[in-house]
Parts: structure tokens; C-alpha cells; sequence
């Protein structure tokens, strides 16, 4: 049953904030969208938001956050460092400290102006890249802190959060929305469209959950044929 409350989706324009955009509006009354620009390599990704955004005929709105850019120990916010794939027992070069912690907290202060209590991200611990801000014990951390400081009652989704990208493909397909994801989205760390560059991890994890997930939709249908 949708619930009557508002939700704030923190919103990139990828694959997954997309999957959870689509599924807030199934979710909840009335959604908005945020977006972050703080200095990250394939800053196209704000532009593609906005044009998804204006497809699922939600409000977007734009934070600037000029901290994240200084930390250029990263291949996200140093063009200079190539992204290299995970090193065995180490984090990989795109992760960026504190990135997770700030767009939550910023989306909270943004939330608690315009009255939502519910706040929907595509943080995920299961494919992803080794980032300690990507698990489940950060979320409820965060979300504990964000309401003490904050003052409020803000809850943090996370319908990701225990999906592969295979079941995360076949949701986008469940909400109607697999060819406006697989088409329309920007995941690429290199800031390729669709199937992206199909070498850095994000493509890596992307496109083989994809491959998964066409031999498992191709079966379903055989079977329902």
C-alpha cells in the first residue's frame, strides 16, 4: 500500500538511484529528487539526472559540495589517477572519504525544509566496490546521528542494500522502468552512457549482472510461452 508521506531520493542519474527513484514513486505520495555536484569525474551524470528526473515528472534539486574535490586521493575526484579495478584486501582508488556520510547529511537538512521524513538511497553492500559508507551498520549509524543532530524522525531506505545487480536489473524491469534504466542511465566511472566503457568496476558489475539477468528473463519467458 503507498504510503501517504513524501520521500527525497538522493539521485545520480545511474542505475541504481534510478532503480530507487522509480521506486519510491511506487512507494510514496509525492518524491523528489536530489542531486550532488562535488567535483566527480563524470559530472555528466548531473545532466543526465535532470532528463530522467523531468521523464518521472519529479522536482530535482542541485547541491554543490566543494569538500569532496579536495580529497584527490581518489581516481572520482582526481582526473589525474586512472580507476583501477579493487586490490585484494584494500579499498579501491574511486572510493571517496566521507562522500556517503556528506550527501546523506546535506539530504537530511534539505528534507527536514521541506517536511519529508523519508529519505531513499541506492546504497548497496552486496555488488559493490569494498566501501565501508555502503554498508547496512553505516546507514543506521548515520540516520541515528542525522536525527540527533537534526532533531527529527528522518528514515533512510535502502531497497538496495541486500540485492545483487542481477535482482536489481529484474526490479527496474518489476517497476516498468528496464529499458529507461539500461538506456538512459550514466554508471560508467568514465562517463559513458548505457553499457558505459565496460572495463572500469562499475561496467564490470553493471554489465554482468545484466548478462545474468537477460539469460534469466529469456528463461522465465520460455517458460510462460
Amino acid at each position: 500500500m503507498k504510503s501517504e508521506e513524501s520521500a527525497l531520493v538522493l539521485f545520480s542519474g545511474g542505475q541504481d538511484s534510478t532503480t530507487c527513484l522509480f521506486w519510491a514513486k511506487k512507494e510514496f505520495k509525492e518524491v523528489r529528487t536530489v542531486g550532488f555536484n562535488y567535483g566527480q569525474r563524470h559530472n555528466y551524470e548531473v545532466e543526465v539526472a535532470k532528463t530522467i528526473a523531468k521523464i518521472a515528472d519529479v522536482p530535482f534539486e542541485l547541491i554543490t559540495i566543494d569538500i569532496l574535490s579536495k580529497t584527490i586521493d581518489n581516481s572520482l575526484t582526481n582526473l589525474a589517477i586512472e580507476v583501477q579495478p579493487k586490490p585484494e584486501n584494500a579499498l579501491p582508488n574511486t572510493f571517496v572519504p566521507g562522500r556517503n556520510l556528506i550527501l546523506l547529511t546535506y539530504a537530511s537538512i534539505l528534507a527536514r525544509s521541506f517536511g519529508i521524513k523519508h529519505i531513499v538511497t541506492g546504497i548497496s553492500q552486496t555488488d559493490f566496490s569494498g566501501y565501508p559508507d555502503c554498508r547496512e551498520k553505516f546507514v543506521k549509524s548515520a540516520q541515528k546521528t542525522i536525527n540527533l543532530a537534526l532533531e527529527t524522525d528522518i528514515e533512510i531506505h535502502t531497497p538496495l542494500m541486500f540485492k545483487n545487480k542481477e535482482v536489481i536489473w529484474q526490479l527496474s524491469d518489476e517497476l516498468g522502468v528496464f529499458d529507461l534504466v539500461r538506456h538512459n542511465t550514466l554508471t560508467c566511472y568514465n562517463g559513458i552512457m548505457a553499457d558505459g566503457c565496460g572495463k572500469c568496476p562499475s561496467c564490470l558489475l553493471r554489465n554482468n549482472g545484466l548478462t545474468r539477468y537477460l539469460k534469466k528473463r529469456e528463461k522465465l519467458l520460455r517458460q510462460k510461452g
